[in-house]
């Protein structure tokens, strides 16, 4: 298939009209080779890469991988050990499917207009390099049919035995949580159907969030219980939870990826690669997993 000239100041912008093929290159990462362009107009050469997420990218075949590896509870270090590549590889990469896991997200919600009829929303609670700086990733989920819609992260204040302790080392950490969860509203918001049912725990942020963001949706609040196993709080020792779907994608959560795993030497360093690892696993979950 033609494609038509990248070039905005060319007079025939988008225009297949005078695109001819220009020869080809070898794609040694893919062992395949990729189609050249030329813009009989503007003089302009390019080929089916050009403008992609997909350029200037090595190793190719091991992104399939990496993405399962990624969501199955593997570290970074394992899967560059597996995969006999370089870890700063594997970091690069996550950025790259990140990015492309973004983009899929997006086009998912959009097909998902108007359609969610039951939302459940929560935080789980991480950290970053240490626990006395905690970091909470707003979560929220089609309670109906399992779909993750939306993870925030973002920093907040270290609370309970830790709080002095983290004041003395760290200095005061700011509390960005209401951000978070205007940021994850606000893209989940056009999914959201006319009289869809709210569902969140009692905590004291919620109900202004729904009020503002959702009005005219019914906002049902329930209790928190007890973990039903220890290290494990995401399951409920409950007859019936009501917040089931919620908590146990909480747990998957947990489960699949490893820095998110309660007791593990694989913490978070940066809040924006816990941010990035997670849009992987939604579109993960959400493409793959349920399908």
């Amino acid at each position: 298939m033609t494609p038509s000239c990248p070039q905005q100041t060319c007079s025939d912008f988008h225009c297949k009209t005078f695109v001819v093929r220009d020869g080809r290159f070898y794609r040694q990462s893919e062992a395949r080779f990729i189609q050249r362009f030329r813009c009989q107009s503007c003089g302009k050469r390019f080929s089916h890469a050009t403008g992609t997420l997909d350029l200037h990218q090595k190793k190719r075949r091991v992104n399939p991988r990496l993405r399962e590896l990624l969501c199955s509870g593997v570290s970074m270090r394992r899967c560059a050990r597996l995969l006999k590549i370089h870890r700063t590889t594997v970091e690069r990469k996550l950025v790259y499917l990140a990015r492309k896991a973004e983009l899929s997200q997006q086009a998912f919600l959009a097909s998902l207009k108007g359609q969610v009829r039951e939302l459940q929303f929560d935080d789980l609670i991480t950290s970053e390099h240490s626990k006395l700086k905690p970091l909470t990733v707003s979560l929220a989920v089609d309670a109906d049919r399992r779909w993750i819609l939306g993870v925030e992260v973002e920093s907040l204040a270290a609370f309970g035995t830790r709080a002095e302790l983290s004041r003395k080392k760290y200095g005061r950490r700011p509390t960005r949580h209401l951000e978070g969860l205007r940021r994850l509203f606000t893209n989940i918001m056009p999914t959201i159907a006319a009289g869809a049912l709210v569902e969140s725990d009692e905590h004291k942020n919620y109900p202004p969030i729904v009020a503002q963001f959702l009005p005219g949706r019914t906002h049902q609040s329930y209790p928190g219980g007890r973990g039903a196993i220890v290290g494990q709080g995401e399951l409920k020792k409950l007859r019936y939870d009501p917040l089931f779907t919620l908590n146990h994608t909480c747990a998957m959560l947990r489960a699949n990826i490893n820095r998110l795993i309660r007791r593990t030497w694989c913490t978070t360093k940066k809040a924006e690669m816990l941010q990035r690892h997670l849009m992987i696993y939604v579109d993960f979950h959400n493409q793959v997993y349920l399908k």
